[in-house]
């Protein structure tokens, strides 16, 4: 069975105190005073923490990383001619009332978590070492669930002690300036200790500080009101006021990107191929592609404690045990929403399993990629064309309703299939690769996919350390890696075009090109490229004004559930209110 980690102790436990949802049914006072008081309390409180991962994976088409890649220039909204959602993210557009509520709620709820432990802790009887490791965990998540939070609807309220308390936001300073507070004291305090059992540590808190860092000093570099952000010009922050009163610097969070590189023994995985599943043992010698090149996926036989992907720095771990009526988040819910639109023979589309076909990649990145990049491998193990289908059906065949259907396919995230002992094909190869023993078997095609989703990856880190030190030592490696000859000077636009590139469908490109400023014009270039509704020969049509527009008029920042606007504590983002917010289908 697939290894698990965090997962199950999150999944079995029942946590003793209530969770912030600002929501004015829930509004509860936690006290700290008789929980958590004992090390098993400390490890099931941060497991509370962690297990919020997965509760957003529950609902993954509201969260922020499923926005970041249906919103940046890289990837169409797709689905079918029902999914409005992911069209409407796709061009920065309202499909409900409360389009996002269960994100919204559900990070507050980890945020919680992750207060209750962060004030009880001073308290309890553990030795300094496991007070620090446990500390610095929770500080990181409750800064990565307000990264995510910031980013996607701006100056949100900040909780920093455990409380059902309604709050309105503060100052968009003192956000960030927590966000990246609460990361250089997890990365600075944190043991010098590489943690490869699903836990994260210091050097993963160096590494999602340089992210935080990068983005808020450049999106917010030129002021905070909308046309500040949305401005062309790039100046970013060199230094930053954190709310405990001392100064964050470009310089300190150099030094901890160093580190980070230097000391931690996260490593770039040898072929890039390796890092996806469709190099897995049960596929690669029967994929056209990988066949006869010597390839293993890194999470083969995760059954065994010695096989880690060392490149893998922060990612959520899923299992048998995702059920839709309870535990649908122990599923990865991504690699369905971005399978392949289904409907057809397994044959059709292998090694590629089926699911809801969100996502379809733009054919303005993968032109831009060839004119840039022609004998970049990357590109091809990146994104699947699916004229090298001979089967496949355009239009999804039963599922005839595709909408901004390219060409293209990612080939990072989505469901992976494999061919059974007798010929007939498995809708998910994890049912094969971990037994059949084990499951709830709600229907495998759509609970079955548990493959890791990686959220930060050393070479972000090795590309993040480029662009800080303006040097092309990180860029290299990774183009060393990819086949490429080294370049022999820095400018911002090759980094820009590499992170593009080795990042590619990962949910990275959104905020870098907001962090850029060059996100209205990037965007813009999805109009009139070539597509397929219902099959049929389509242009990707410009809606509400267009895309340039819609980011003009919110900054990229998505609308706040109309529940949370009720309850008065909270106003609504800027290009929300009228008409021309709203997706009315395609």
């Amino acid at each position: 069975m697939k290894k698990i980690t965090y997962i199950l102790s999150a999944a079995l436990m029942t946590l003793s105190f209530s969770a912030c949802s600002l929501d004015a049914d829930n509004v509860t006072q936690t006290s700290t005073s008789n929980f958590p008081v004992t090390e098993d309390d400390a490890v099931a409180t941060l497991a509370g923490i962690y297990e919020n991962l997965n509760a957003i994976n529950a609902y993954p088409q509201e969260s922020f990383l499923y926005y970041a890649m249906l919103a940046s220039d890289d990837q169409l909204g797709g689905g079918g001619a029902n999914d409005k959602l992911m069209q409407s993210m796709d061009m920065i557009l309202n499909n409900g009332q409360n389009m996002t509520n269960n994100f919204y709620e559900l990070r507050y709820q980890g945020i919680n978590r992750a207060n209750t432990l962060i004030q009880a802790l001073p308290n309890l009887n553990l030795s300094d070492e496991v007070k620090a490791q446990d500390l610095g965990e929770a500080k990181f998540l409750r800064a990565f669930y307000y990264y995510e939070l910031a980013s996607m609807y701006g100056n949100v309220p900040l909780l920093t002690e455990p409380s059902g308390a309604i709050t309105s936001p503060g100052d968009v300073k003192v956000l960030w300036g927590q966000i990246l507070q609460d990361l250089y004291e997890a990365a600075t305090t944190m043991p010098s200790v590489r943690k490869s059992d699903g836990h994260v540590d210091k050097y993963t808190a160096e590494a999602m500080l340089g992210r935080a860092w990068l983005f808020y000093t450049g999106f917010y570099g030129n002021g905070e009101s909308v046309s500040d952000l949305t401005s062309t010009s790039y100046n970013p922050l060199t230094s930053v006021e954190l709310p405990n009163g001392t100064t964050l610097t470009k310089q300190m969070v150099i030094e901890l990107i160093d580190d980070c590189v230097n000391k931690s023994g996260y490593s770039l995985v040898s072929d890039f191929r390796n890092l996806w599943a469709y190099t897995n043992r049960l596929v690669v010698e029967d994929y056209p592609y990988t066949k006869g090149q010597g390839l293993k996926w890194v999470e083969d036989d995760q059954s065994s404690a010695s096989v880690v992907n060392p490149e893998s720095m922060f990612a959520i771990k899923f299992n048998k045990l995702a059920s839709w009526s309870t535990t649908i988040g122990y599923g990865n819910g991504y690699a369905l929403h971005f399978g392949v639109r289904g409907g057809q023979d397994y044959a059709n589309t292998f090694p590629f399993g089926q699911g809801w076909g969100a996502g379809p990649v733009a054919p303005n990145l993968y032109n831009d990629w060839v004119a840039a990049e022609p004998s970049d491998m990357r590109r091809d193990a990146t994104i699947e064309n699916v004229n090298n289908m001979p089967a496949y059906q355009t239009g999804g065949a039963s599922w005839a309703d595709f909408i901004q259907e390219t060409d293209y396919f990612g080939k990072k995230i989505p469901a992976i299939s494999c061919k059974k002992e007798d010929g007939s094909y498995a809708p998910v190869f994890e049912q094969v690769m971990y037994g059949a023993d084990g499951w709830i078997n709600d229907n495998l095609m759509q609970t079955g996919n548990i493959h890791d989703l990686v959220l930060i990856r050393f070479a972000d880190v090795l590309l993040m350390q480029s662009e800080l030190k303006e040097d092309v030592q990180g860029i290299n490696k990774v183009r060393q890696r990819a086949g490429l000859p080294a370049i022999n000077s820095y400018s911002l636009a090759a980094l820009q075009n590499e992170r593009r590139w080795e990042l590619a469908t990962e949910g990275i490109r959104w905020n870098d090109l907001r962090r850029w400023h060059i996100a209205a014009t990037a965007l813009a270039k999805q109009e009139n490229q070539p597509i397929r509704t219902s099959g049929a020969s389509d242009t990707n049509k410009a809606h509400n004004g267009g895309y340039a527009a819609r980011y003009n008029a919110t900054a990229g920042f998505q609308k706040i559930p109309d529940n949370q606007i009720s309850l008065g504590y909270i106003t609504q983002n800027e290009g929300w209110t009228t008409s021309e917010s709203e997706y009315g289908g395609w």
